[in-house]
């Protein structure tokens, strides 16, 4: 990325949460940060003057952007974590410490205790977390042993222990914190009914334990114990706003390569993510351009043994989105649902803001390349047969048939030529009749532009459904440009785009550029058209206003608005003024009529 100029980087980043990476010119990473909003926070390095020196230093040493793009703000918290003693970066002070964020550890043995740690160990134990806080685990802790006493001694509950009755109970025991399992007063499918229901509060299930609170609160406060039924209230609103799901960090999957590819017709992006130890420690995303048409799943295996060597990957397994083949020794999971497939989706999810940054880069550096690309897909989206540099679309406006009138709006290259929009006063159609109308004007367009010889459109866009289309279809084949000229229908409800002699529409996707541009092509004509209703409806009005006086005729009206420019000022004007642009006789006629309302 460092060829593009930071600044068509820095205005061509999401506004999505993200960890974002500065590089100086060698490609040395200097600094790592977090963001909620990616954009405005790597912005607001540039914009200002910063007091510390170092931060000077830093911002004038940086020649790329790199980020990656996470679910949320937490996430990136985490990441931010992982990739700073991951990588080390020179600028970043804090977390270059071997300090983690905690986790709530269920101990694998008999009698589990429930603990915090900031230390993930492989001894079959369940990891729970991370947590951006402490204090988020330890009212969670309060909260699960308020409602299920666990034991918190370390000592060895085998059966065979306890009936020897080696333990005696503790102080917990008898403060109720605990029921004494270690004296056989608790059995263990007891403990273990309790566990199985704090697993269920630790993964977001917590419906039976709200419940439990919320009459804990009713009781306390029937009995007028306000402060501590507040506090039951404050655990409740905890527990309402915890996650505990990370995609960013998640013990259970340990060592593996992720790859994601996003396509279109001339580039493939395929991003990488590698996870080492449960977490995130990488992301890279790499720009394919196509020669033939390749098939995703050759250019992915390709960019595969291209990126694992790249950056040395020895990973066993890998997670992908479709069948590939890999070379022996690999493991190819295709996750269908669950936390590997959350990651994987985190990794399409990089690919596609990685190809719409190129895009907006692209608009800016070579805007031909945009347009080229644009129109390529349009073609293809649209089935049709050239590519629609040239595309018109038409709208009808009327209220209850009064003013009906039409727009024609023109696009070049997928941009408005607006010296080229062009609105029709409905002639031959009398009442509310939009396929008559639309009819009328389709005919009137393309007859002209036939007599002028100008050239004709690649494609017609209709804003309407089946209909609009039909009575459009009709003028075409009367002037024998039917076939020649491509031309679909837009109905608004579903965005549903209908073709010539097709019950079935077609469905583009809602973040297609390709329905993008047919929208606001769509949406410009029916702006353009209501302009112009609205303009003359309330021209009509007026003269109407004028034109009710005794003398007062239309062209009179137009040359009493020409010299006063509104009625208003009519209504003000005095005889004598009036007498010069009508005469006495109207100008008298005039004058009284305003004096008697």
């Amino acid at each position: 990325m460092s060829e593009i100029p930071l600044n068509i980087q820095l205005s061509s980043l999401p506004t999505s949460p993200g960890v974002y990476q500065f590089y100086d010119s060698n490609d040395g990473i200097l600094y790592v940060g977090k963001a909620k909003n990616l954009k405005k926070r790597v912005s607001s390095y540039f914009n200002k003057n910063h007091e510390y020196g170092k931060t000077r230093v830093l911002v004038k040493k940086i020649s790329s952007i790199k980020h990656i793009v996470v679910p949320t703000e937490s996430d990136a918290l985490l990441l931010e974590n992982n990739l700073i003693k991951e990588l080390r970066p020179r600028y970043n002070v804090l977390l270059k410490d071997d300090k983690s964020y905690p986790w709530l550890c269920l101990k694998n043995e008999r009698f589990p205790r429930f603990f915090p740690t900031r230390r993930v160990i492989k001894d079959g134990s369940e990891y729970y977390g991370p947590y951006t806080s402490m204090k988020t685990v330890r009212i969670l802790l309060d909260l699960i042993k308020s409602v299920y006493p666990l034991r918190t001694c370390n000592y060895d509950l085998s059966a065979e222990k306890i009936n020897a009755g080696k333990y005696k109970v503790c102080l917990e025991y008898h403060l109720g914190n605990c029921k004494g399992p270690c004296e056989g007063h608790q059995t263990f499918a007891e403990y273990d009914r309790q566990i199985e229901d704090i697993r269920q509060i630790v993964k977001g299930n917590f419906k039976s334990s709200i419940t439990y609170f919320k009459g804990q609160m009713k009781m306390l406060a029937a009995e007028m114990r306000f402060e501590e039924a507040q506090k039951i209230k404050d655990k409740i609103d905890v527990l309402k706003n915890y996650q505990v799901k990370s995609t960013i960090v998640n013990p259970k999957i340990s060592n593996v390569d992720v790859f994601s590819i996003i396509s279109d017709n001339s580039f493939a992006y395929i991003n990488f993510l590698q996870l080492a130890h449960g977490s995130i420690i990488r992301s890279h995303t790499m720009e394919i351009k196509k020669k033939l048409e390749e098939q995703d799943e050759d250019l992915l295996e390709l960019a595969i043994v291209e990126i694992r060597e790249r950056f040395k990957s020895d990973s066993k397994e890998l997670y992908v989105p479709f069948k590939l083949a890999v070379s022996t020794g690999l493991k190819v999971t295709i996750p269908k649902l669950g936390d590997k497939k959350r990651i994987l989706d985190l990794s399409e999810r990089n690919a596609k803001f990685f190809r719409q940054e190129r895009f907006n880069q692209i608009k800016i550096i070579d805007p031909d390349r945009h347009t080229n690309r644009i129109m390529a897909q349009m073609k293809k989206d649209i089935r049709l047969s050239a590519e629609p540099r040239h595309i018109e679309c038409f709208d009808n406006s009327n209220i209850q048939g009064s003013n009906p009138v039409a727009a024609c709006v023109v696009f070049k290259d997928g941009k408005p030529s607006k010296k080229e929009y062009r609105h029709y006063n409905i002639k031959t159609v009398t009442g509310p009749d939009d396929f008559a109308s639309m009819e009328e004007v389709v005919y009137r367009r393309y007859k002209r532009l036939q007599e002028e010889m100008q050239p004709l459109p690649q494609l017609i866009v209709i804003d309407g459904g089946k209909g609009q289309l039909s009575s459009a279809l009709k003028s075409l084949d009367i002037l024998g440009l039917r076939g020649k000229i491509a031309i679909i229908g837009i109905a608004k409800r579903l965005e549903e785009i209908y073709f010539p002699e097709d019950s079935i529409p077609l469905y583009l996707d809602k973040k297609s550029e390709s329905l993008k541009i047919i929208q606001f092509l769509r949406n410009e004509a029916h702006r353009f058209g209501i302009t112009f209703h609205r303009n003359k409806r309330s021209k009509g009005a007026i003269n109407s206003e004028l034109e009710g006086i005794d003398g007062v005729g239309e062209k009179t009206a137009q040359q009493l608005l020409k010299k006063f420019k509104s009625v208003k000022r009519v209504k003000e004007a005095t005889i004598e003024s009036l007498s010069q642009e009508v005469g006495a006789s109207k100008a008298k006629k005039i004058y009284e009529s305003f004096r008697k309302e």
